[in-house]
């Protein structure tokens, strides 16, 4: 057994990693939270839904932020599609008792 004088030893430091930087999925989901606590519905969950599908593909290391914005933007976009065809829908079946004054 050899042994090693402790001004031989190799020395460990501990680096601390990079962070990884991810902007496009942290963005997306972000919007995606701004959107529901906010109640934006058309033109933010649009952009955040594009932020996530270019984080999925630019941003390899932050997969799970941009599934969790693109899933985020698209339930709120979808939500706020179907309210507005509803509203029309019942606008719609509504205008003929709109002239029964």
């Amino acid at each position: 057994m050899s042994r090693i004088a402790p001004d031989q030893a190799p020395a460990y430091t501990a680096e601390p990693l990079p962070a990884a930087s991810s902007p496009l999925a942290v963005s997306s989901l972000v919007l995606g939270l701004v959107s529901i606590l906010a109640g934006w519905t058309f033109l933010v969950p649009i952009a955040g839904l594009v932020a996530g599908i270019l984080a999925l593909g630019r941003e390899p290391q932050a997969r799970t932020l941009a599934i969790w914005g693109i899933v985020l933007n698209a339930v709120l976009l979808a939500g706020s599609l179907l309210l507005v065809l509803l509203a029309l829908a019942l606008g719609l079946l509504a205008l003929p008792f709109a002239f029964l004054i």
